[in-house]
């Protein structure tokens, strides 16, 4: 997949209230060829944010309330996707609700942990189970294809503050309950992949190396366009091979 970008014909997206979920919502709206639904589930779906619509006379955007920490708010989201894509299935998970708490080793607490690791780890994963059924029936529905983004696929939107081989940035930010809650998103990923790579799931983790606040200069892309197209080159060009593997935002392999 070249320049025609990512061809897809369903996604959810989450954490689409501010920042890299906004981005990437638009960077889908633009794609050459957007996918025929995008759900992007928020928080708050009227929002305060001014969200990007699609194209004039276009409804494929449909924004739905969804809380990642919350079971049955996961289900209803579940209960509308499958009432729009019907046996079509979804083709694309984006993992991309996330928090974090400033923090260092000597000001860290139990419940930062406890609520950063719920919304980063927790919530993916629940998220994932959930959506399972409409991703298994997406890989069947394109069962011909190799395995890809366009077929079926859950992307957990990772850090590279969460690799513990780089260990990246440790002077500048040590933020412990957000660097844990992220390696073991890592390792969900891994699971997932595992599990559901027989079902012709790809699961990968993807830094798109844009984090709030941002880190010095250098360490990451430019502007918030640079990290969402690099992200979206990227999901195009995943593959079988790709199963269970770490990436950033420039197409580069990632150690766990």
């Amino acid at each position: 997949a070249g320049m025609e970008g990512l061809s897809v014909g369903s996604v959810l997206l989450t954490g689409c209230d501010a920042g890299l979920g906004l981005g990437l919502l638009k960077g889908l709206l633009e794609q050459p060829s957007p996918p025929r639904h995008i759900f992007a589930a928020c928080l708050d779906p009227q929002g305060k944010v001014g969200r990007p619509r699609a194209r004039a006379g276009d409804n494929r955007e449909v924004s739905s309330a969804m809380d990642v920490t919350d079971p049955n708010s996961i289900k209803a989201a579940v209960r509308k996707v499958q009432a729009e894509v019907g046996s079509a299935g979804l083709n694309l998970l984006i993992n991309n609700s996330g928090t974090t708490r400033r923090s260092t080793l000597a000001t860290e607490t139990a419940e930062n942990m406890s609520l950063v690791y719920t919304t980063n780890t927790i919530g993916p994963l629940q998220t994932s189970q959930a959506f399972l059924p409409l991703l298994k029936e997406a890989a069947e529905a394109e069962g011909q294809r190799e395995m890809s983004c366009s077929r079926a696929a859950i992307i957990n939107i990772s850090s590279i503050l969460g690799s513990i081989e780089v260990a990246e940035a440790w002077e500048e930010r040590q933020d412990i309950c957000y660097r844990c809650s992220k390696a073991a998103l890592n390792m969900l990923t891994k699971c997932l992949a595992l599990e559901y790579g027989s079902s012709g799931i790809l699961c990968v983790s993807v830094d798109p190396g844009h984090v709030t606040p941002p880190l010095e200069q250098g360490m990451g892309p430019v502007t918030l366009e640079e990290s969402v197209r690099g992200v979206l080159q990227l999901l195009a060009q995943l593959s079988a091979t790709s199963n269970g593997t770490f990436w950033d935002w420039r197409g580069q392999r990632l150690p766990w």
